[in-house]
Parts: structure tokens; sequence; C-alpha cells
């Protein structure tokens, strides 16, 4: 069966999401150590979070970009990730949507969304779109001082499965499972998911 053009996969369990980001060591360290973001962290920017680990990697270079040596995975609450959906402006105009409502829309959204295509083990692109979230303002305050439960360093598996890239099973096997996720169908609608997965 074919995955939907537009449907958000991660790892996720009863309360929490992980999403991934990836940093210069100067910002992942003084976050792994407090858990949440810290300086020289700036909430002053728009931080983008990506549920898909392949995305990431594809974004990242499998952590050797940089200013994106270290990769994280970050568990934050489901309610927090909703809410970030439900406040979500697209990078694009909705279908019948004016440009001037469009534009008015985004400027009083703190989060925007995009889908980009999906990508397999080896990055190449695939048919199927991935989401990515951007936080600023209230959604990025919300992220740090309230969503995040939990700041993991996966920089080695990046490493160790980027070195093996498109590599079969091995990799495969490495892979975090990402399932789909369950959105109501109101909220599906608002992001532009389709056939998501139902509560």
């Amino acid at each position: 069966m074919p995955t939907p053009s537009r449907q958000i996969r991660a790892v996720f369990d009863a309360d929490t999401i992980t999403v991934y980001q990836a940093y210069s060591p100067a910002i992942a360290e003084p976050a792994l150590a407090a858990q949440t973001f810290a300086l020289p962290f700036k909430r002053e920017r728009m931080t983008w979070i990506k549920p898909s680990f392949l995305w990431m990697m594809y974004r990242c270079g499998w952590a050797s970009k940089p200013g994106q040596e270290r990769v994280l995975a970050l568990r934050i609450t489901r309610e927090g990730f909703e809410w970030a959906l439900a406040h979500s402006c697209g990078s694009r105009p909705a279908e019948c949507e004016t440009e001037e409502a469009w534009k008015a829309r985004l400027a009083a959204s703190p989060v925007r969304v995009q889908w980009d295509p999906e990508r397999g083990p080896g990055l190449e692109r695939l048919e199927h779109r991935s989401i990515q979230i951007g936080l600023s303002g209230e959604a990025v305050d919300r992220y740090v001082d309230r969503w995040i439960t939990a700041i993991e360093d996966v920089t080695d598996l990046a490493v160790r499965i980027g070195a093996e890239a498109g590599g079969g099973e091995e990799v495969r096997r490495l892979l975090p499972v990402e399932r789909a996720y369950p959105l109501d169908a109101e909220l599906a609608a608002f992001v532009g998911a389709s056939d998501q997965e139902r509560p």
C-alpha cells in the first residue's frame, strides 16, 4: 500500500513524540546538559523541528555540515506538538486563499509548516512528503520551557548509518521506527495532511 502523499510519520508513545534538530556543539552541549535549550541558543530565531529522521539526515548531511555536527533527538509532549500544528500557517497560500489573506495569517502565526519530499536511506527523494515545523515567538518559548521532556544525542547513530547509506537491511535495522501519527480530521485538514491516521 503506497504511503499517503502528506502524512506525519514519527517515533511516538502515548505522551510524547520525537523530533530532530542538528546544531553546532556550542548549542548542543548546553542543551544536553540542561535537557532543554540554553544559551547560546537564540529564542528570537525561528527554529525548525522535524519528525522524520531521514529528512534531518538529508538536511545535515549525516551530521557533516558546518553548524549541524550534532544531531539531537528531542522528545516533546504530544499536547505541545499538536498545539504547534493548530497554531500554524503554511509556507504557501492554501487553495482558494488570496495572497493578502495568507500574508496576514502568516504574520499572526507563531508556527510555520511546510511539506518537503521525504528521503530514503540513501537520502534519495521519495514521492511522498514529510512535514517540517518552524517555531517562532510564543511557540519557541513553549517548546523550550514546557514541551521538551528529554534530549538525546544521536550523532553517533547518524554517522554510523551515513557510513552505510543505502546499504540494505543493516541500515533499515538501525533506523528509528516511524509510524503514522494520529491526527483528528479537523487538524489533519488544517495542516494539509492526507489520509492521516485517526486517534
